[in-house]
């Protein structure tokens, strides 16, 4: 099949490439039209409706030769998206989105289309929505992580080395006492890391509708850990409405609660690594030059320390 189809590239999508991955970013964006028309050529694809885009990505729904509707999903290859196939091989659509096919030297995959209409924060009730969120993260960490994958012990190792230098970029002295709580949490934990296979971004949209199951995970982020270190996203899920429910801490807690008995995880040591995931986007916020640590992760933090201390 060959195809003269052209992409049209989203201004977003544009935007925050430039912004994030500077002139290399520009000049895959470039490149993308040519990319994609090369893919629907060589994997026999017709487009099959608009596109949509993350920060990074771009999926187009597509039909395979044989009329199958799937997904084709382009993207840079960096760290952070190289081990995606790899985590969905390992998971085979057991609780995610299915690979069906993959191009190792451009990153491109060709997926099992879902309904990206249809995310899991379309869900109104949110006990009802985490616990779909909570099943699906017990499947995604029942798996060993296979080996090459980034871990979590080099990554909290990495992250105690930095605070010294965080800390004092952060205006208030509570949130510098904060960070440093969060470091000892993690200095307690870093020699157990966990062997699981972590999603590191499982949160309400990154669940969609289908047809196979209800919902399956999307968009991983695969990383070799202790399951604790994947809770936070699904926290602070949301957050405009666990400020407005009046009752911030009570909801940060049933949601860590019902997550926590799902996956049958020790509290303490899930409430340790879930500050490790405070630090580590505390770390990241200062990177990118904030002076104040984000009040979603301020409230997280201080209501799981506030029960483990009691």
């Amino acid at each position: 099949m060959s195809t003269s189809i052209r992409i049209d590239v989203p201004e977003a999508l544009a935007a925050s490439h430039s912004k994030h991955f500077g002139a290399s970013g520009r000049a895959w964006i470039a490149a993308l039209p040519d990319l994609a028309a090369a893919f629907l050529d060589r994997w026999a694809l017709r487009p099959d409706g608009p596109g949509r885009h993350g920060m990074a990505s771009l999926v187009l729904p597509v039909t395979r030769a044989d009329g199958t509707p799937a997904a084709l999903k382009l993207q840079p290859v960096t760290d952070e998206h190289a081990t995606e196939p790899v985590g969905l091989r390992v998971w085979d659509g057991d609780g995610s989105v299915r690979l069906l096919d993959h191009d190792p030297d451009t990153g491109t995959m060709l997926l099992e289309r879902l309904d990206a209409a249809r995310p899991l924060s379309s869900v109104a009730d949110d006990d009802t929505a985490m616990g779909v969120l909570a099943g699906l993260l017990e499947r995604l960490v029942a798996v060993r992580a296979p080996e090459g994958l980034r871990r979590l012990a080099d990554i909290a190792a990495d992250m105690l080395d930095q605070v010294p230098g965080a800390v004092p970029a952060l205006a208030d002295p509570a949130d510098r006492r904060l960070v440093r709580t969060c470091a000892s949490a993690v200095a307690e934990l870093v020699g157990e890391p966990g062997d699981r296979l972590l999603h590191w971004d499982l949160h309400y949209d990154n669940v969609l509708a289908a047809e196979r199951e209800p919902w399956l995970a999307i968009d991983p982020k695969p990383l070799a850990g202790d399951p604790g270190f994947d809770l936070l996203p699904a926290l602070d899920n949301r957050w405009d409405e666990v400020v407005a429910s009046g009752d911030v801490t009570g909801t940060i807690l049933r949601r860590f609660d019902l997550l926590t008995e799902a996956v049958r995880l020790d509290r303490q040591r899930a409430t340790g690594w879930t500050l490790g995931r405070v630090l580590q986007n505390a770390l990241w916020d200062v990177e990118d030059g904030e002076t104040a640590l984000h009040p979603a992760q301020v409230a997280i933090a201080t209501a799981l320390l506030r029960h483990r201390a009691g």
